[in-house]
C-alpha cells in the first residue's frame, strides 16, 4: 500500500512541541516537494518496499488467529491451575506487534515481531511448554522452534507462510484487557528482567510513533532511508552498523526538526543533519524521564562504560538504552562517509541534476580498498552450517574490534553480505560461506616497508567463536573457520566477474577522507546528554550547542537550493589479476613444538617461516586430537605489536624477506583463566577453554607494506 505524498497543511501543522529542541523550520512543503516525493515512491516500488492490500489483509487474518489461540491457551492454563471460572473468563490476553510491522514500514515477505501479554497466573514456562505444544498442533504452522535461552526468549515459526517471532511477557495483573496501554511505566513494576526486555520492543515502537508530528511522512521517509541503508551495505546491528529501530529513531528526530516537510525534503534533511552531527553526542527523541523502578538506564554521568559508546542513539521508552552499542570506530566512519555521500547525491537530485535511483545505487565494496581479509566458515551438513554461520556472523564484530586495536590498521570494514565458497573450497567441505573485510593500513613513514602480523588478531577471534560454540553445544565435526589476506587484484579467485566489475561509484575514498578525523575516540568531555553536568565526574554534556551549529548550517544550506540541472557521469572499473599464494602453516623447528595449554614444559618456542606476503591465512578446524588454543586477554587500546612477538614489526631496509621468531610462553590453564577479561561476548568468562576435540592449526597472516 502506497503512502501519499503528504497530508494537508492543516494536518501537517504541529499541535505541540516535538523533541528536546525547537524545530529548525516550520515551512510548509512546496509544490515541487510533492513532485519529488512522488518520484521517490516510483523509484522505490520495484524494490518491494510496499505491500498490496491483499498481503496486508492476510497478515491481519494471521494475527487474529494467533490472538484467538493465545486467549484460548490462557484460559486452558487457568483451568489447569484451578482458577475460578469467573477469573478465567475475564483473564483476557493480547497479541501486540512491534518493529517494522508496527511502525508500518515492513516490506513484502517481511516477518512480524509480536508480543504475547498474559496475566499473572501464566508463567514463562507455560509459554514455552503448553503454548508451544498448542502451536505444534495448529494447522498452517511449520518450522516451529523455541529459543528459550536467548537474551530475549522467543518462539519462531511460520504461520500460513508468514514468519513470526513471538516473545512473551507476564504482567502483574489479574486480567489483560484489549485496550491495555503498554506505554505506562507502571506496567513494568514487579516484572523480571526477561519480561521487561520483551516489553521493550513494543514500548519503544509505540513511543517513536507518539513522538513524530506526521506518521505518514515519517513512514515514507523511513522506508526510503532503510532501503538506502540496505543498498549501501550499512544495515546490520549484528555487524556493528545500525538496525531497524536505530534508523527509525534517526528519521523520527529529523521529522521533529522539520514537522511540516514531506518525504523528499526529509530524506535530504536526514543526510544534511547526520553528515554534520558531532558524535558521540547522543540522538534523543525526548528528555529522559526519571522513574522509581530502579532499572538500569543509559546515563554516562553514572555509568562510565556509557561514555565509550561511539554513536549513541537512545531509545525513548523507560528504561532508556543505547540501541547502537555494537558500533565500532570503523563502522561509524563508514556510516558517516555514507551520510556525506547521501547529502551530495540528494543535493543534486533536488537541483534536478540526478534521479532518485542514483541514491539507491549500491557501492562497489570490492573496488574501495587495496587489502581484504576473506573470512570463511565451512561445515559438513546443511543443518550444522546454518548454526555455524549464525554463530560466526554474530561474532564478526569481535574480529573487527581486534583488527581496530592493531596499531597499523585504520579501518576494518565488513561487508554485511555473505557469499558462497569457491569450487576448491567445496572440494574440502560441503557447505561454505565467505565474508569480506576491507582493510586500510597506516602508511609506513620513514621506512622502506614494515612487516605486519595479524595472526594474533585472527586467532583471538577464532578462540572466541570456538569457546562460544562449545558453551552452547553447537560445535560439530568438520566446522572450520579460515581467514586469508588478499589484495584487490586477487579477489577474482573468490568472486565472480559480475560482482567485481560493477560500475565504480563516484564517491570519496574512505581511507583518504575519514581516517584522521572520524576514528578518534571521544573523551568523556565531548558531551552526551543535553545540559547535564556531573560535578563529581566533572563531565559537561553539551548537545544543545551542537544542535545550534547543525541548525545554523541547515538554515544556510536552505538558501542554496537553486539552479537545477546537470548530467550523470559514469565510470567503469576493470580489475587486474594476480593469483594469491597459498599460506603456509606454522612449521615446527627441530627441538620445538606447537604450544599447548596444560603442557608441563616451562616454555615452548615456535619459530615461523614467513610465507610470501601476497596471501596469508589462519584456520581452526575440528579434528581428533585435542590441542587447545591459548587465550590472551586484549585491551581496548591500540597494540604496538602482537603480544607473542616483540620483533614482528621491523623496517625492511633492503626490501627482502624476513624470518621472525615468536616466543610463546606456555601458561597453565588456571593462570590463563584468571587473566581473562569479563566480556559481554562470553556467556561465562570464567569457564574453562573448550575441552572438546578441537585441533587448532596456528597459521600465520603476515604481510609487508611498502612505502
Amino acid at each position: 500500500m502506497k503512502e501519499t505524498c503528504g497530508s494537508s497543511l492543516v494536518e501537517n501543522q504541529p499541535r505541540r512541541h516535538y523533541g528536546i529542541t525547537s524545530p529548525i523550520s516550520l515551512a510548509p512543503p512546496r509544490e515541487i516537494d510533492y513532485i519529488y516525493t512522488q518520484k521517490l515512491i516510483e523509484v522505490m516500488e520495484p524494490f518491494g518496499v510496499f505491500e498490496d492490500e491483499e498481503e496486508l489483509n492476510r497478515r491481519l487474518v494471521i494475527l487474529r488467529k494467533l490472538s484467538n489461540l493465545a486467549k484460548e491457551w490462557i484460559v486452558e492454563v487457568g483451568e489447569k491451575k484451578n482458577l475460578l471460572s469467573s477469573v478465567m473468563s475475564n483473564s483476557g490476553g493480547k497479541i501486540f506487534t512491534f518493529g517494522s510491522y508496527r511502525l508500518g514500514v515492513h516490506t513484502k515477505g517481511a516477518d512480524i515481531d509480536a508480543l504475547c501479554v498474559a496475566p499473572r497466573h501464566v508463567e514463562r514456562s507455560d509459554f514455552f511448554q503448553s503454548f508451544f505444544d498448542k502451536l505444534k498442533r495448529q494447522d498452517g504452522i511449520k518450522n516451529l522452534r523455541a529459543v528459550e535461552d536467548a537474551y530475549v526468549p522467543v518462539i519462531k515459526f511460520e504461520f500460513d507462510g508468514i514468519e513470526i517471532d513471538l516473545v512473551f511477557a507476564r504482567l502483574a495483573l489479574q486480567s489483560i484487557s484489549d485496550n491495555l496501554d503498554l506505554r505506562d511505566d507502571s506496567r513494568l513494576r514487579n516484572l523480571d528482567i526477561r519480561c521487561i526486555r520483551s516489553l521493550n520492543g513494543c514500548r519503544v515502537t509505540d513511543e517513536i510513533l507518539h513522538l513524530v508530528p506526521n506518521k505518514e511522512n515519517f513512514r515514507l521517509t523511513l522506508r526510503a532511508i532503510k532501503l538506502w541503508a540496505k543498498r549501501r551495505g550499512i544495515y546490520s546491528n549484528m555487524l556493528g552498523f545500525l538496525g531497524g529501530v536505530s534508523w527509525a529513531m534517526l528519521v523520527a528526530r529529523v521529522c521533529q526538526l522539520y514537522p511540516n516537510a514531506v518525504a523528499s525534503a526529509l530524506v535530504h534533511k536526514f543526510f544534511l543533519i547526520f553528515s554534520k552531527w558531532e558524535w558521540p553526542n547522543p540522538v534523543l527523541l525526548k528528555h529522559p524521564e526519571e522513574s522509581n523502578l530502579n532499572l538500569p538506564v543509559w546515563d554516562p554521568r553514572v555509568n562510565p562504560s556509557d561514555r565509550n559508546h561511539l554513536m549513541p542513539i537512545i531509545t525513548p521508552a523507560y528504561p532508556q538504552q543505547n540501541s547502537t552499542y555494537n558500533v565500532s570506530t570503523s563502522t561509524r566512519a563508514v556510516m558517516v562517509e555514507e551520510f556525506k555521500q547521501g547529502l551530495m547525491v540528494t543535493d543534486e537530485i533536488l537541483q534536478g541534476r540526478q534521479e532518485w535511483s542514483k541514491l539507491l545505487e549500491p557501492p562497489n565494496f570490492f573496488q574501495k580498498y587495496k587489502h581484504y581479509i576473506v573470512l570463511t566458515a565451512s561445515s559438513s551438513t546443511e543443518e550444522h552450517h546454518l548454526e555455524w554461520v549464525g554463530l560466526v556472523e554474530s561474532k564478526i564484530r569481535v574480529l573487527v574490534g581486534n583488527l581496530e586495536r592493531n596499531e597499523f590498521i585504520t579501518i576494518a570494514h565488513v561487508n554485511p553480505q555473505s557469499f558462497p565458497g569457491t569450487r576448491e573450497q567445496y572440494k574440502e567441505s560441503s557447505y561454505v560461506s565467505m565474508w569480506f573485510l576491507g582493510i586500510i593500513f597506516k602508511k609506513a613513514e620513514n621506512a622502506e616497508g614494515v612487516n605486519i602480523d595479524l595472526t594474533y588478531d585472527i586467532q583471538s577471534f577464532t578462540d572466541t567463536v570456538y569457546r562460544q560454540a562449545n558453551n552452547i553445544n553447537v560445535l560439530k565435526e568438520g566446522m572450520k573457520i579460515e581467514a586469508t589476506h588478499v589484495k584487490k587484484k586477487q579477489l577474482h579467485y573468490y568472486l565472480s566477474t559480475d560482482v567485481l566489475q560493477r560500475r565504480k561509484k563516484s564517491m570519496p575514498d574512505i581511507g583518504q577522507n575519514t581516517c584522521g578525523l572520524v576514528l578518534k575516540r571521544a573523551s568523556v568531555d565531548e558531551g552526551c546528554l543535553d545540559g547535564y553536568r556531573n560535578i563529581d565526574v566533572g563531565t559537561q554534556y553539551q548537545a544543545a550547542p551542537l544542535f545550534s551549529r547543525v541548525a545554523g548550517f541547515c538554515s544556510t544550506s536552505a538558501l542554496k537550493e537553486t539552479g537545477r540541472n546537470a548530467a550523470l557521469q559514469r565510470t567503469t572499473i576493470f580489475t587486474s589479476r594476480e593469483k594469491p599464494s597459498v599460506a603456509q602453516p606454522l612449521l615446527p623447528i627441530p627441538g620445538t613444538s606447537i604450544p599447548m595449554i596444560g603442557s608441563r614444559l616451562d616454555s615452548t618456542v615456535a619459530m615461523e617461516i614467513t610465507p610470501p606476503p601476497s596471501a596469508f591465512n589462519t584456520s581452526t578446524v575440528t579434528g581428533q586430537n585435542t590441542v587447545l588454543p591459548i587465550i590472551v586477554p586484549f585491551s581496548t587500546h591500540k597494540r604496538s605489536h602482537s603480544p607473542c612477538s616483540k620483533e614482528c614489526f621491523k623496517k625492511l631496509k633492503d626490501g627482502g624477506k624476513c624470518i621472525h621468531e615468536d616466543s610463546v610462553p606456555v601458561l597453565p590453564s588456571d593462570t590463563l583463566r584468571s587473566q581473562r577479561l569479563s566480556s559481554k561476548e562470553l556467556p561465562d568468562s570464567s569457564s574453562p577453554v573448550p575441552a572438546s576435540s578441537v585441533r587448532v592449526i596456528k597459521n600465520s597472516i603476515r604481510l609487508t607494506l611498502n612505502r
